[in-house]
């Protein structure tokens, strides 16, 4: 090194610190691609992006070859300044070096190159890539011999290196944020209906089913006329036929077959054929998610169902179309009225509920945070708590919302007034 000249080794130097700054954004950029994005990007046949993805499926390998490179400048440039500094400054240089190489190499080959190859990882590593690639096969070997024994010394620590399934893998919870965190990238509209897709598996039937009490049917028992009458007037489409009750049901009436019997029929129908024509129940067991009924109705080819507890007992009715809500929002045919019809707010900030407003429809609506996990309406939500109905108005506290109960009947409460402390208890 003394016939070396000193312009010459500051020359290497500078060299041996540029290698030093491409190792470190090169790892920094590397770990740090998006690998949805880089995914997306091998599929759509990026040369950068396959030479990415073949590093980083054995990324044991990627940054070994990486230390390897960057340690080996790193004790090759601070020798190089040790002599120069001793050139310059005698003994005193081996503390010179040593301080003086520390700060340049923390700022010009560590937190300068890691910090924009975090702010762009693409612009980098694709880059780095085409130097990368050639250079593990060149120095495989070594590599290959070094990974031995750091893997040999994980396996010890019960890690396999080499297990790297599903690393990369979404829960719902996370697949959530990923979708809230879009902001612009989508359409508000669209994050929310992915949110909606995510959250069927935690909604079920009973949450979004018409309710026993508010089923639309026709009796059986009735005479011919007021059968067609009541078809001819419904609102909706299909309507359930029974005998007397609805648990005694028999069938679904579409309002087409009707028509279809009373256009082919030369002669008047009578009350036998439109019994025929009620097409099979389709029963949904209380407690299944919206996925899964989504799917059933898919592969029965199903659009309505009633849904039964453990018993048989006929509890509500679901259709395709409540499913569907739950995703896109409320169709202008929706069966039940929107929360808006049970909620009027009050001038001072005071919110009247009806009893039967859905507790889920009302967290949507109002931004709320009601529990939903036990009784669906916000009468069954005060009868629960309270462990009876309330025969006269009294103010309680339901989670951290403070309401007062203004109107009850014999069976439920009819009318709620929530108070504008929970805004306070809700921020507590």
């Amino acid at each position: 090194m003394d016939e070396i000249a000193t312009s010459t080794l500051l020359i290497i130097l500078g060299v041996l610190l540029f290698l030093s700054a491409y190792f470190s954004g090169s790892e920094t950029g590397m770990m740090s691609v998006n690998r949805y994005r880089l995914r997306h990007l091998v599929q759509q046949d990026h040369s950068g992006a396959k030479r990415v993805q073949y590093l980083l499926d054995r990324p044991d390998r990627l940054i070994g070859l990486i230390l390897i490179g960057n340690n080996l400048v790193n004790i090759a440039a601070s020798a190089i300044a040790t002599i120069v500094c001793l050139r310059w400054f005698g003994d005193a240089g081996i503390l010179v070096a040593t301080l003086g190489l520390t700060v340049v190499v923390l700022i010009f080959a560590e937190i300068t190159p890691k910090t924009i190859a975090a702010l762009h990882p693409e612009q980098v590593a694709f880059p780095s890539s085409v130097i990368l690639k050639p250079l593990l096969t060149i120095m495989y070997p070594l590599v290959a011999a070094i990974n031995f024994v750091t893997n040999g010394f994980m396996r010890l620590l019960g890690i396999n290196p080499r297990n790297i399934a599903g690393r990369d893998a979404l829960s719902s919870e996370e697949l959530r944020t990923v979708v809230n965190e879009a902001n612009s990238m989508i359409p508000r509209g669209h994050q929310e209906m992915l949110i909606s897709i995510l959250d069927l598996e935690k909604v079920t039937v009973e949450d979004v089913m018409i309710p026993r009490a508010e089923i639309s049917g026709i009796d059986a028992q009735d005479d011919l006329k007021t059968i067609i009458r009541q078809l001819s007037q419904a609102q909706h489409t299909r309507l359930l036929l029974y005998r007397n009750e609805i648990d005694d049901a028999i069938g679904f009436l579409h309002a087409r077959d009707i028509m279809q019997l009373v256009t082919k029929a030369s002669s008047e129908i009578d009350k036998a054929e439109v019994i025929r024509a009620a097409r099979e129940i389709y029963y949904i067991p209380e407690g299944t998610p919206l996925n899964v009924q989504l799917l059933k109705f898919q592969r029965s080819k199903e659009r309505i169902g009633l849904v039964v507890d453990e018993y048989g007992d006929i509890q509500g009715l679901v259709t395709l179309e409540d499913i569907l809500e739950e995703i896109v929002g409320d169709f202008t045919t929706s069966i039940s009225p929107p929360p808006s019809e049970s909620v009027i707010i009050q001038p001072d900030g005071s919110v009247l509920v009806e009893g039967v407003a859905n507790i889920r429809d009302l967290n949507k609506e109002l931004n709320w945070n009601l529990p939903t996990d036990g009784p669906k309406t916000v009468s069954g939500l005060i009868i629960e708590q309270l462990g009876d109905i309330p025969r006269q108005p009294l103010c309680m506290r339901v989670d951290t919302y403070a309401l007062e109960v203004i109107e009850s009947g014999e069976h439920m409460v009819k009318l709620v007034r929530f108070l504008p402390d929970y805004f306070i208890s809700r921020t507590d």
